[in-house]
């Protein structure tokens, strides 16, 4: 098995603690809202959120897939950091085994935050990506921090 790992940040003017609380803890509930056209569902199948619980993310109907699976491996709200993995989904394809992610929100000089986020491409065999082949996937992400920043500086009181 081989691994690709990548890293992105980016900056917003929204305090660390906001975009962990939206991001991570309450995503569940956050992001289905605010983008119905992309996620029907986010729902816990095994524990409450913390380390070891089991998250299933429902696509809409006529998606590209169906749903997948991310695993919490660490949960820590002191330091606003969440590594969890994708687990299981038709997203995986025929390439990848999982993907390691860990996320990081920290706080910048003007009151805003740096998001840091690492991802490590566990492929079947020995496989190598390159980042075109990831590049979709990661636009997504982007998109999905994007619409919550908006919706977070629409909502200061929001978090």
């Amino acid at each position: 098995m081989g691994v690709t790992c990548y890293s992105q940040e980016f900056t917003t003017p929204v305090a660390p603690a906001k975009m962990f609380k939206a991001l991570v803890l309450d995503s569940h509930n956050l992001i289905p809202k605010l983008m119905p056209q992309a996620i029907k569902s986010i729902e816990f199948i095994e524990g409450d959120g913390g380390a070891g619980s089991i998250k299933q993310t429902n696509f809409p109907e006529g998606a590209h897939f169906k749903y997948l699976k991310h695993k919490t491996e660490v949960l820590d709200k002191e330091n606003l950091v969440c590594k969890y993995s994708l687990i299981e989904g038709d997203v995986l394809g025929d390439k990848l085994e999982s993907i390691a992610y860990e996320v990081k929100f920290e706080a910048s000089s003007d009151g805003g935050c740096v998001c840091k986020m690492t991802s490590a491409y566990h492929t079947k065999g020995d496989l190598v990506l390159k980042e075109e082949d990831i590049k979709e996937g990661k636009e997504k992400a982007m998109g999905m921090y994007k619409v919550v920043e908006a919706y977070l500086l629409a909502n200061p009181d929001a978090y």
